[in-house]
């Protein structure tokens, strides 16, 4: 089956959106809270969550466009600070359910069931149920004139894991911590590793890596 510009342009809205998320494959799934300057927290599922650079610490995400509220992105702005949760197998569903338009005033923590989880000298709130979980600060905010979407361009500047994910490397075992994936609008998945290779070159044959999580597992 082959799908053109035009059919793609044709198709019903809903089954075009489907579609052309599905496309991009598996994508992190991740819950960010935000609260405004009066103190209203806000949960929302976002699955557009990009690694930028490591020195600095960048991730990247994209936001719909601003032609209606978008407590998120308003928070962000007018805060500067914001958090970014791993979406784990315990609470996917929750997860999903903060996508829902909630009023200003009413929290989606509250809404969907998860806890708000404040950290001392940090004016955004985590969740506890997340096990990986980062604060961020607003670096850049970028208005993408291609579609009117915004892109939000945050540094990494804490970080909190549970101990038993942490290997000797460095490297974060998000799997070991219930981390899901998401694909197109509304599938959640599991995932099984296939391998850990170790850093190409062009002189040296593929080669796989045995990592270890110490005495920490």
């Amino acid at each position: 089956m082959v799908f053109y510009a035009d059919d793609i342009k044709n198709l019903p809205s809903r089954q075009r959106a489907l579609f052309i998320n599905s496309l991009s494959g598996f994508k992190s799934a991740n819950l960010v809270g935000t609260c405004n300057t009066n103190y209203y927290s806000n949960l929302s599922m976002i699955s557009s969550v990009v690694h930028i650079g490591s020195n600095p610490p960048l991730l990247a995400m994209i936001i719909r466009p601003h032609s209606v509220a978008r407590h998120t992105l308003e928070n962000i702005i007018n805060t500067q600070y914001y958090t970014i949760n791993h979406v784990n197998e315990t609470i996917y569903q929750q997860a999903h359910q903060t996508s829902a338009r909630y009023a200003i005033n009413e929290s989606e923590f509250k809404a969907v069931g998860l806890t708000e989880l404040w950290q001392e000298n940090f004016s955004a709130p985590f969740v506890k149920e997340s096990r990986v979980k980062m604060g961020m600060k607003l670096r850049e905010h970028i208005h993408l004139s291609v579609n009117k979407t915004e892109m939000i361009i945050g540094e990494i500047i804490r970080v909190y894991v549970t101990d038993d994910i942490i290997c000797d490397d460095g490297y974060v075992n998000i799997e070991q911590s219930g981390t899901v994936a998401v694909s197109s609008l509304d599938s959640y998945h599991s995932t099984s590793l296939l391998s850990h290779l170790a850093y190409a070159k062009p002189s040296m044959p593929i080669k796989k890596l045995n990592r270890s999580l110490g005495d920490k597992a």
